[in-house]
């Protein structure tokens, strides 16, 4: 069994590991990035709202970063490898925590000694079950208006979603649009008086379950509900289940949110010392790149200042 001890074990390879990875080897800290090498916007073609980078591919922002980070020496990035537990170390020992990794390359576990933790792992995304979705999540179906809604504006749009949240979601879209149709697929999230709101604003509620999407190469036409009805549209937005992935912290009393996320202050702390969180496996907040690797790097600021004594606040 490999064992390694370093500074920072930094968990998930998206924009808020890849900050504070970078951000902690320019203070001269030792790192470890484990990256499972599955993220959340793997099936998006263009990201949005990345100063200087806006519209570029994930997948290429990704090998962008990573290039900027063989710079260091200090820092490590093992792919395809996730953590499969985490504890924290006996009293006395330098190193706070332990972690056990796992790589698809090798079946012999690697054990990992760090004074310090990030966790950056993101969320897991469950999508309404309607057969197609897929083939047009990333082209012209979407789960971030802030992200996307641009590029679809003033298209005749579908809201598809099966959770309480699909009013105000609906009300934010039509910044974009002012055709849109909100479908429930048979689910009562929507009640009689938000309806009569959104119908209000021109917003329309469908509660009919959807039998599929239709369309061709990426390109939703329709939404094609189970009594037969087709209606038309151009584009659209579908709000998945969220959940944190933290199913490595089962050994560690940290609190997190009634949703499962970790509880951090502003500064990425969470309520175990040396242990920090940034990017969507926080406290929820707008789920943008830019926003997650500014998180990143706030808390690797944070890790620095933390790790020779010096208590602040960023």
């Amino acid at each position: 069994m490999t064992e390694t001890s370093v500074d920072a074990l930094i968990i998930g390879g998206g924009p808020a590991g890849l900050s504070a990875a970078l951000n902690l080897a320019r203070a001269r800290t030792s790192v470890l990035v484990a990256d499972t090498g599955r993220p959340r916007n793997a099936a998006t073609l263009r990201s949005h709202g990345f100063l200087t980078r806006d519209g570029i591919s994930p997948i290429e922002l990704r090998k962008l970063a990573r290039a900027e980070l063989d710079v260091y020496p200090a820092v490590r990035v093992l792919d395809r490898t996730s953590v499969t537990t985490l504890t924290e170390a006996d009293a006395g020992d330098d190193a706070r925590f332990t972690a056990t990794l796992q790589s698809g390359r090798s079946r012999e576990p690697r054990v990992v000694s760090a004074r310090s933790v990030l966790i950056a792992t993101g969320l897991r995304e469950t999508l309404p079950a309607v057969p197609s979705l897929r083939s047009f999540y990333g082209m012209t179906l979407f789960s971030c208006a802030a992200c996307d809604a641009w590029e679809l504006q003033d298209r005749p749009l579908a809201l598809i979603g099966e959770t309480p949240d699909l009013p105000a979601r609906a009300r934010l879209l039509a910044r974009w649009t002012d055709d849109l149709a909100v479908f429930t697929n048979g689910a009562g999230v929507v009640d009689t008086v938000e309806e009569a709101e959104l119908a209000a604003s021109g917003i329309v509620v469908e509660r009919r379950p959807i039998a599929d999407l239709e369309g061709d190469r990426g390109q939703v036409s329709g939404v094609l509900l189970t009594d037969g009805t087709r209606i038309p549209i151009a584009g659209g937005f579908v709000r998945p289940r969220w959940e944190p992935a933290l199913d490595f912290l089962a050994g560690l009393d940290v609190r997190r949110d009634s949703d499962g996320h970790l509880l951090v202050d502003r500064s990425g702390r969470t309520t175990i010392a040396g242990l920090y969180g940034a990017g969507d496996a926080a406290a929820p907040g707008p789920q943008q790149l830019i926003v997650a690797a500014g998180q990143g790097a706030r808390a690797a600021a944070v890790m620095v200042h933390d790790m020779v004594g010096v208590r602040t606040t960023h």
